[in-house]
């Protein structure tokens, strides 16, 4: 039997029990994987004084396959994303978010969504200046000649580049060939954005062209948010620049039951790290209370990127079985059992597929 090494992150608030249950769920599978654990984030930082120990990129880069937990990022303050320097780091340029209906804790049934977000650049990446900064003056120096600008000014640049856009693009085309979907939609606002957006959907307009088996379209993104709480089994796949894919996936995870639903991978040319997409919940630390399914899917996912196919079937397969009967879950899903009770039923369900 083949064996893997992944990097485990268990992360802060909650994350180390989330990560713990979704451990031993992948386990249960059968399959042969060595946990390298490490660590990374604001309890990192307390221990260490490190956000993201050396070891933990090294853990990373020798691997390349990592499932991490979530990673606390103050808000307005303090240092940035933990999770944007991993992504800028190892260029995992793909972020891919399913939104998939398991049981009725959506507003619809049978949704099937997959959000494929270039991870990078465009006003995510963090590119930001203070006005009192030389780089800011210079900044409003040149932008002012475009339109009045008043000080003082946080500024923050959108960038989008044709060959980061055609990576992603190509790769949500892809994407759509391997699992046997049908449309790709790029979302974007170029009527406005003419030079960054515009840009994005010129190259998809390209790179469609060679895939004329799958269909193709596009929509402006505040359409496209009306559209998606209309008319969410329109759509297939949706491709987008980094911003609006963080907040378009929110929406989608809201139509399938919320965030602790949904899974996520951020994947590059050599490197995948899958994550749950929720934040830490530090109120609700060692409380044994949380939803696990997202990590859990995040793993399944893992799987599937291993080529695991099989052993990912038995996660879904257990987790749509829970979802759908109802007994087992957690307090957001209506019921009463903790994380660790949401792990063992998965495991039983697992388990009892393999006799």
């Amino acid at each position: 039997m083949k064996e893997y090494t992944v990097t485990l992150i268990p992360g802060d608030g909650i994350g180390p029990e989330i990560t713990e249950v979704a451990k031993k769920v992948i386990e249960a599978t059968g399959i042969n994987i060595k946990w390298e654990i490490v660590n990374a984030g604001e309890d990192e930082y307390k221990r260490s004084g490190k956000l993201i120990p050396e070891e933990t990129l090294k853990s990373i880069e020798k691997n390349k396959v990592a499932l991490k937990g979530p990673i606390t990022t103050p808000v307005g303050s303090g240092f940035r994303s933990v999770n944007v320097f991993l992504r800028k780091k190892f260029d995992l340029y793909a972020c891919v978010r399913p939104c998939k209906s398991y049981g009725k804790f959506g507003l619809y049934s049978d949704i099937d969504i997959v959000v494929i977000r270039e991870n990078t650049e465009d006003l995510y990446s963090g590119i930001e200046f203070k006005s009192d900064e030389e780089e800011g003056k210079r900044i409003i120096e040149i932008a002012s000649k475009k339109g009045e600008i008043k000080t003082p000014s946080g500024i923050s640049l959108k960038v989008i580049s044709e060959e980061n856009s055609e990576r992603i693009i190509r790769f949500a085309f892809e994407y759509a060939k391997k699992n046997n979907r049908k449309k790709v939609t790029c979302v974007h606002k170029a009527n406005i954005m003419k030079y960054s957006d515009g840009l994005f959907l010129e190259v998809f307009n390209r790179v469609s062209k060679d895939y004329p088996e799958i269909e193709k379209e596009d929509k402006i993104v505040d359409n496209m948010c009306m559209q998606l709480v209309k008319k969410p089994h329109l759509y297939d796949v949706l491709v987008l620049p980094n911003l609006y894919g963080d907040i378009i996936s929110d929406l989608c995870a809201g139509l399938v039951g919320g965030l602790g639903l949904a899974p996520g991978a951020n994947i590059g040319k050599e490197i995948a790290i899958f994550e749950a997409t929720h934040g830490s919940a530090p109120k609700y630390k060692g409380m044994n209370k949380v939803n696990p399914f997202s990590i859990i899917l995040s793993g399944k996912m893992m799987l599937e990127y291993l080529g695991e196919k099989e052993k990912a079937e038995m996660i879904e397969d257990a987790v749509k079985e829970i979802l759908t009967e109802g007994k087992v879950l957690t307090y957001d899903l209506g019921g009463s059992a903790g994380t660790k009770e949401v792990g063992e039923e998965i495991i039983r369900k697992i388990e009892s597929r393999k006799k």
